[in-house]
């Protein structure tokens, strides 16, 4: 049954009194037993470098949208990585300053590699600081290695930013060039393809068409007027004699002859020979000289009376002309007709051919054009990579620069031996009163009588309290005089060894 609260201090006192030789050679046992391992606890010496962070340079304003700085997120993250890389930390184990008459060989190695990551850490002092350390049990050495950490910190970041700018515009200057040769075959494309395709464009194969299919729609006009002219000419034709008479005589053939060799005349200055109105006249003249030989070899008598014969009606004569220029017309409009619809189908034909070629023309002035865009983008990256390279170069932009360097322990880190000390007697002391408390919530025996009331519900009449003799007294007073004079000689023993391990004396 656990105590009641308020019956513990009591409880406490009272198991003390009757264990008294017990609670000393328990606040004796604790107290040594803290301050030894004060003796064997493995301190830790740390030392610092304080490293500022120069990023409000005058360059940062003057080159601002110019060149681009070298940045770092989180500082402290990025440093302890960098530290942490084999390379750094291979250098410090390797170093004979840090570690002087070290072995060299690939176990002892490795096993400073593994002291120095052990020990080593970052950590952020604001905005612009941050601390490097290392922690180690040797001063000399926790100095040596956080001052070599420092400065390899400094060297490995202004390599690596020089470095990075370097393979930064490297990078940039082949794509570049690599851009270049793009946009010069897209080039070389598109003037061959430009001189092998000259079709035009297709606003202009749009306007040939539209002006060759109204040249089509007025021929075909101007056929039908010459259609009706025609018909208008035959219905005419149709009521006029062919012939008149008239005597037969040389005048009369001589005259004939004359009028067809004018329209024959007139016919060839628009057409060949070979038309058929001409092919017709020329007959028709070569007849009329034959009866004009003919009658001139019969010798008539000039008063013979002439004989009469079939003349050329005149009016037919110039209505046939008449009709046969309109059909000449009629197959001059539909030569031009042919001709126009065969240049309306070659239209149509070129017209399909800029159709198909647009998609290519499109596709290649596309590829120009951001190919275009994207050189003119890298030249500008180039030049401000080129520039940011000269800064890391020049050492300006982001910078890091000691603070504060590292400074030769002269304190161990975390608790020290007086710590300990004060904690011994602090722990002794409070170990035997810990010890019976403990010991009383766990002890099934009764020891009040709310322990019967409150727990198993039976009334208490009357409590016979504890009563000692007087020889029981006396010598509880004698062994408490001779636990007191134990406790002071262990007290003393105590801080004796305090103090002689505070002057190093042991």
């Amino acid at each position: 049954m656990a105590l009641p609260l308020s019956h513990l201090p009591n409880e406490i006192l009272r198991e003390l009194r009757d264990r008294k030789w017990a609670a000393l050679i328990m606040f004796v046992l604790v107290s040594f037993a803290v301050l030894g391992a004060g003796f064997f606890f493995p301190y830790k010496y740390k030392s610092e470098v304080v490293i500022f962070v120069d990023d409000r340079n005058i360059i940062g304003p003057l080159m601002e949208g110019r060149a681009v700085t070298t940045k770092i997120n989180d500082r402290a993250s990025a440093a302890q990585e960098l530290l942490m890389t084999r390379n750094v930390i291979e250098k410090i184990a390797r170093d004979p300053s840090v570690f002087p008459n070290a072995s060299m060989t690939p176990a002892s190695i490795e096993q400073r590699i593994a002291r120095v990551r052990g020990g080593l850490f970052v950590q952020p002092r604001g905005d612009s600081y941050f601390s490097i350390g290392f922690s180690a049990d040797s001063q000399v050495e926790s100095f040596y290695v956080a001052q070599r950490l420092g400065q390899l910190f400094i060297a490995e970041s202004n390599q690596r930013k020089r470095t990075e700018s370097q393979s930064a515009y490297d990078f940039i200057d082949k794509q570049v060039k690599s851009y270049e040769i793009q946009l010069a075959e897209v080039e070389n494309s598109l003037r061959l393809f430009l001189s092998e395709n000259t079709d035009g464009t297709e606003a202009e194969a749009n306007a040939r068409l539209a002006q060759l299919r109204n040249q089509l729609e007025l021929a075909k006009l101007e056929k039908e007027e010459l259609m009706a002219r025609v018909g208008s000419l035959q219905n005419q034709l149709s009521g006029v004699s062919q012939t008149v008479a008239r005597g037969k005589t040389e005048d009369g053939y001589r005259e004939r002859i004359r009028a067809l060799e004018e329209r024959l005349d007139s016919l060839r200055l628009q057409y060949h020979d070979t038309y058929p109105d001409i092919v017709i006249l020329r007959e028709q003249i070569a007849e009329l000289r034959k009866q004009r030989a003919k009658n001139l070899g019969a010798r008539e008598r000039v008063d013979t009376v002439p004989e009469q014969e079939g003349a050329v009606n005149p009016v037919f004569q110039e209505l046939s002309g008449v009709l046969s220029e309109a059909r000449a017309n009629v197959a001059t409009a539909n030569t031009r007709i042919s001709s126009l619809e065969r240049l309306i189908q070659q239209q149509n034909d070129r017209m399909e051919r800029i159709q198909e070629n647009k998609a290519q023309y499109s596709e290649l002035t596309r590829d120009m054009e951001v190919n275009r865009e994207i050189y003119d983008d890298l030249l500008k990256r180039r030049e401000k990579a080129r520039v940011s390279m000269h800064l890391d170069i020049e050492g300006q932009g982001l910078n890091y620069r000691i603070n504060e360097s590292a400074q030769f322990p002269n304190q161990p880190s975390g608790p020290r031996f007086s710590d300990f000390a004060a904690a011994g007697l602090f722990l002794g002391l409070l170990a035997p009163f810990g010890t019976i408390a403990g010991f009383l919530q766990i002890d099934p025996r009764i020891r009040a009588k709310k322990q019967l009331e409150d727990d198993i519900g039976l009334p208490v009449l009357v409590e016979i309290p504890f009563v000692r003799t007087p020889f029981e007294k006396r010598r509880d007073r004698k062994v408490t005089v001779l636990i007191g004079i134990f406790a002071v000689l262990a007290i003393s023993a105590y801080i004796a060894v305090v103090v002689a391990a505070q002057f190093g004396v042991i």
